[in-house]
């Protein structure tokens, strides 16, 4: 079967959010690519130059990607409504650790609670803009 990944893009601040990501999920980054490194990096502003080309942080069977979406590089940015990744956890207790960390900051649009479908389910946009689905499926 395919391997399905989630890939964000952010108007500048791709770096904070991936540090933010990294300090909630854990893992280690396995690519960092910044504009500078690519073949037309040299004929960017020095500001562009610093921001991410890509990022990956590998969480369980996926991997989060990030780009920073430069003005001009593409049409205009809608955040957090084209997609919400979401997260199954393994345990109530690592559920309800990452929902407190991925809303920290953010709105809650769901609070964590058990659902009809057997599921302990929250809904919540981060302080990026990002909406995220957290899924428990509760096996009695």
């Amino acid at each position: 079967m395919a391997t399905f990944n989630v890939y964000l893009n952010f108007t500048g601040n791709t770096e904070e959010a991936f540090n933010f990501y990294k300090e909630v999920f854990g893992g280690e980054f396995v690519m960092v690519q910044r504009f500078k490194d690519t073949p037309h990096g040299d004929q960017m502003s020095d500001e562009d130059k610093e921001k991410m080309m890509h990022i990956a942080l590998p969480l369980g069977n996926i991997t989060l990607m990030g780009t920073d979406a430069l003005e001009g590089f593409g049409p205009a940015l809608t955040f957090g409504t084209n997609f919400s990744p979401s997260v199954s956890p393994e345990s109530m207790e690592e559920t309800e650790k990452i929902f407190a960390g991925i809303s920290a900051g953010g709105t809650v649009q769901q609070p964590l609670e058990k659902m009809f479908w057997g599921a302990y389910y929250g809904q919540c946009t981060d302080k990026f803009g990002v909406q995220w689905m957290v899924n428990f499926e509760i096996k009695e």
